[in-house]
Parts: C-alpha cells; sequence; structure tokens
C-alpha cells in the first residue's frame, strides 16, 4: 500500500522532502523485516508515516505556489515586453508610412484618368493630340487635387474627424493656418492654368465644366456647405471627375484652330460615366474604416447609414454595373470594341476588390486598403479605356 503513494511523490526530488521520504522508508522496511516487534513501535511508525505525508504534502504546496509565481511573473514580464515591442514595431511602421499616406500619391490617379480618358476620346474624334496642352492640363489638375486633400484635411480637423488621424496634414505640420494657406494658393495656380488653356482654345464651355467640378469640390467639404457630411460626397465626386472634367478635357484637347467648338458623342459622353463610376468607388470605400469616427462627429456618410456589410453589397453591385453598362454601350456601339476588350480584361482586378471588401469589411485594419484596390481598378479600368480609344482611331487610319 505504500509503494503506491510513495511513487505519486517521486517527482518531488528536491530538499527536505526527499530526505524525509527516505528516513520513513527506511523505518518502513525494518518494520516489516521485525514483525515482532511492539505495537507501541507500530503506533509511533504510523505516526511518523501521518506526520511525514503532512509535512511533504505542505512542501509540495509551497513549492507549487512558488513555480506558479515565478511562471505568472515570468510571463508578466514576457507580455509586457511583447507590448512595448509590438506599440514600438507599430509605431515604427506608422512613422515609415506616415508621410507617404499624407501625400496621398495613387489617389492622384483622379487627376491623371479623367484627362487621359478625355484626350484619347478627343483624339478619337479628331486624330490630334496636343502634348504641351496635355502637360499643362495635367500640372494645373494635380494642384486643384492637392488642394482638395490639403482642405479636407482642414476641415476634417476643425470639426475632429481627423483627431486621431496620425496622417492628417494638419497633425503633421502642426499648423492649420499654413495647411490652408497653402491649400488655396494651389487651387489659385491650378485654375490659372485650366484658364489660360481654356482661352489658348478658344473654348469657353470647357472652363465652364471645370469651374462647376471645382464647385462641386468645394461644397464637398468646405464650410458652409460641407454636403459630405449630409452623405451627399459621393454624387459630387460623380459628377465633377465624370461628366464634368473629363468632357472639358476631351474639348480641350480636341480643339484646334480649325475646330473650336468639338463636338459631343456617344464615346466622349460612355467614358466619362464610366471614369465618374470608378472614382466614386475610391471615395466609397475610403470610409470603411472611418464609420465609427465619422458617426461620432456627425459626418453621414453613406456607410454610416448603411453600415460595412450592406456597404460591401453596395461595393459589389457598383462593380457589376461597371462592367454590365461597360457592354452595353460596346453593343450600342458607343464605344468601340476596342474598349470593351481591353477593358474586359481589367475583370481579375474588379473581383478583387469585391472579395477583398466583402471579407474584410468588419477589420477596420485590414479594410483600409480597400481604397487603394480601388484606385488600382480605376487606374487599370481607365487605361484600358483609353488605349481602347486611340487603338480604334489607329484601326480606322489602316482601314
Amino acid at each position: 500500500m505504500l509503494l503506491p503513494m510513495a511513487t505519486s511523490f517521486s517527482h518531488f526530488d528536491h530538499g527536505p522532502a526527499l530526505n524525509n521520504l527516505r528516513h520513513f522508508f527506511m523505518n518502513t522496511s525494518y518494520i516489516e523485516r521485525h514483525p515482532g516487534l511492539s505495537s507501541k513501535q507500530s503506533s509511533l511508525s504510523c505516526f511518523n508515516a501521518q506526520k511525514f505525508f503532512q509535512k511533504t504534502y505542505r512542501t509540495q504546496l509551497k513549492f507549487k505556489q512558488q513555480r506558479h509565481h515565478l511562471q505568472y511573473h515570468s510571463q508578466n514580464q514576457a507580455d509586457y515586453s511583447d507590448n512595448i515591442y509590438s506599440e514600438e514595431r507599430e509605431e515604427d511602421v506608422s512613422r515609415a508610412t506616415l508621410i507617404w499616406r499624407a501625400i496621398k500619391l495613387p489617389i492622384y490617379s483622379v487627376a491623371l484618368v479623367p484627362l487621359t480618358v478625355g484626350a484619347a476620346a478627343a483624339y478619337l474624334q479628331t486624330g490630334i493630340l496636343s502634348a504641351r496642352r496635355y502637360f499643362v492640363l495635367l500640372v494645373s489638375s494635380v494642384l486643384i487635387i492637392t488642394w482638395l486633400n490639403l482642405s479636407n484635411d482642414v476641415y476634417d480637423f476643425d470639426t475632429g474627424a481627423d483627431k486621431n488621424k496620425k496622417e492628417s496634414v494638419v497633425n503633421l505640420v502642426g499648423s492649420r493656418v499654413w495647411t490652408l494657406l497653402a491649400a488655396y494658393s494651389l487651387l489659385v495656380l491650378g485654375f490659372i492654368g485650366l484658364t489660360w488653356t481654356s482661352l489658348d482654345v478658344g473654348n469657353t464651355p470647357s472652363i465652364l465644366l471645370l469651374t462647376s467640378a471645382i464647385i462641386c469640390g468645394y461644397i464637398y467639404q468646405c464650410p458652409p456647405f460641407r454636403l459630405s457630411y449630409q452623405g451627399l460626397g459621393e454624387p459630387l465626386c460623380f459628377a465633377a471627375f465624370g461628366p464634368f472634367a473629363t468632357t472639358a478635357f476631351y474639348l480641350l484637347l480636341g480643339s484646334t484652330s480649325e475646330i473650336h467648338n468639338v463636338p459631343f458623342t456617344g464615346a466622349i459622353l460612355s467614358v466619362s460615366l464610366l471614369v465618374g463610376l470608378t472614382t466614386t468607388l475610391i471615395l466609397f470605400c475610403s470610409h470603411f474604416h472611418q464609420v465609427e469616427g465619422d458617426r461620432a462627429v456627425g459626418k453621414m456618410s453613406p456607410l454610416v447609414r448603411l453600415g460595412t456589410e450592406r456597404g460591401s453589397v453596395v461595393v459589389k453591385v457598383a462593380v457589376q454595373t461597371l462592367y454590365s453598362l461597360t457592354f452595353a454601350l460596346g453593343l450600342s456601339r458607343a464605344l468601340p470594341w476596342t474598349c470593351i476588350f481591353l477593358c474586359a480584361m481589367t475583370l481579375p482586378m474588379g473581383k478583387l476588390v469585391v472579395n477583398y471588401v466583402q471579407e474584410n469589411h468588419k477589420d477596420k485594419e485590414k479594410i483600409f486598403m480597400a481604397k487603394y484596390y480601388c484606385v488600382r481598378l480605376h487606374g487599370l479600368f481607365g487605361a484600358a479605356l483609353a488605349t481602347g480609344l486611340v487603338a480604334a482611331r489607329m484601326l480606322i487610319k489602316i482601314w
């Protein structure tokens, strides 16, 4: 009976417990070899056994408590170290990407795509493209988009929407006034470039369309309008970059000394709608990771009203509409078949946008990348449209 009990304590091979254990079994073995010992000695042996097991139990309990304390302390130290390392690593990553995020270089595709598609539509119509005029319009457009981004940071800072936004230019510069001054200086320079080009070609409708696009940008974010806080940012974005900007660039780049007013065609109307749709998708997806912050400051964007789950459905429907509309415009011959073929090659990118949003719309860290996937779709789709229009013109020359 004593052997199993001794076995159960065999793992305590340390200190006084081992000495007591050896002493007890030596006494027990002696009693078993000498059965003639008195009952008093037997009772004394039992008492010693009981005392031994009590002492051993206390030793075991004390050892377990000490071991648990050491493990808990070590674990706390490890967790603390891991947390510090994680915070430092996150801070390092944020510092490394802070300026990149503040510059928002990929977002400037919203200046490049309408201009390039408009230029390609003008080339399809006239067969002429002025590189000098294209460059002036590109620089002017970049200046105006920079105004849009800087002023958006300032006014979101005023409302508290960018309070915790590390990549906010106001937070980086530390001055609201200088950021706003730089923004409107760039707007003036950009508008001068657009106006000069319009006067140079003598096309009045183009400057009216571009002015309308800039007004859309102003009432989107600037006081006292701030229509983006009413959920009207997406319609304004669609109008500004689609029908207004793309059509205006078409008019400016299609006008010549012989043709002062280039005609509106089904092609330019079609591509302006498609460019407006892809640009609006960027804006819509940029709000996924800001839903809580927007709601807190009363910015009722469509995603605040819908929620991220239904918002992911909207993204899916928007991408399906983009390709369905492109195919329909091709069948109606409003777009050349070359555009349909090349745009169809961007379908994997469209599918990637849909899948990514559906899988990560609840994850604020991952869904941050959704707008950049939309930027890629916007750029690829715009390049496909422009290339298709230029290719159609070249095929006409060949035939």
